[in-house]
């Protein structure tokens, strides 16, 4: 379960029930997930995770001992220390420190806010097989997408809240208007629609140099007609250095959409991830 999709259950779970908001206030050594991770512990169920494994079990066994107001259980906001070694199983070495709160109806908006993940943006040109395949797993991260495509009527329904669709014609219009800092996917149903995007973001770089990734699918011979087009179009060397074809991490074979999703996914998570500013 995503950290979005997490918070969304957490939220709506609160509406008829409290429970005990558990986040990772410090961490030493090694651990399994750093400070600012939370969870919430229920009766009856979990939302979210701080690592799993033993460190997780005695905290959700606090977290139930202060629903049920038992001795010995934790205050409200009070932090505890738990060791990763012997005494709970599990070699680490590190040291988590964790902060109990119990929460209810009346505290959803403030989580919201405090617990909601800052979500990078990214620019995916092409509603297809492929560019769907990219929105649902980006949609598991934190990111916020901008769906873009000329033919109307194209997007799935039920796409997930940090999805924004828009139908624009001609497609290279909306680069103008694409999120600052925005990672892009150019993956039209044209090459001639593709080239025009480039060509869009190539002009946007020139005028303000706030797109980080410009990724361009495709093949080797595709970007190689494509150099030859914007040289001829007064684009330099070092201008069409900035766009990234073909897109994906090498060494990942196979031309289905999903396989071709984690390749670019995982290329976007290794050199500009969500938590990491773009400039």
């Amino acid at each position: 379960m995503t950290t979005i999709t997490a918070l969304e259950e957490c939220l709506a779970r609160l509406s008829h029930a409290d429970g005990v908001l558990v986040e990772v206030a410090e961490t030493k050594g090694s651990t399994p997930r750093a400070a600012g991770t939370w969870m919430v512990i229920w009766p009856d169920a979990i939302s979210a995770t701080i690592g799993g494994g033993n460190l997780e079990y005695q905290v959700m066994a606090d977290a139930r001992a202060m629903l049920a107001g038992s001795a010995g259980a934790p205050v409200q906001d009070e932090v505890r220390r738990y060791p990763l070694g012997p005494a709970l199983g599990q070699c680490c070495g590190g040291v988590v420190f964790a902060r109990f709160a119990r929460i209810g109806a009346a505290d959803a908006a403030a989580l919201r806010e405090r617990l909601a993940p800052a979500l990078a943006p990214v620019a995916l040109f092409g509603g297809g097989n492929v560019g769907e395949a990219i929105v649902h797993l980006l949609a598991t991260l934190p990111y916020a997408v901008h769906w873009i495509d000329s033919r109307d009527g194209v997007f799935p329904p039920g796409l997930p809240s940090q999805v924004r669709t828009e139908f624009s014609e001609p497609v290279q219009a909306a680069v103008d208007d694409i999120t600052p800092g925005s990672r892009v996917l150019i993956m039209s149903f044209s090459h001639a629609e593709d080239l025009d995007i480039v060509i869009a973001c190539l002009e946007r770089l020139r005028a303000r140099d706030d797109l980080p990734y410009i990724g361009l699918i495709g093949s080797k011979t595709k970007w190689a007609t494509f150099r030859h087009r914007l040289t001829a179009r007064g684009f330099s060397e070092t201008e069409q250095a900035r766009i990234t074809s073909p897109i994906g991490i090498p060494g990942i074979v196979g031309k289905e959409p999903e396989i071709i999703a984690v390749a670019t996914v995982a290329q976007l998570l290794r050199d500009f991830p969500p938590h990491r500013p773009a400039f």
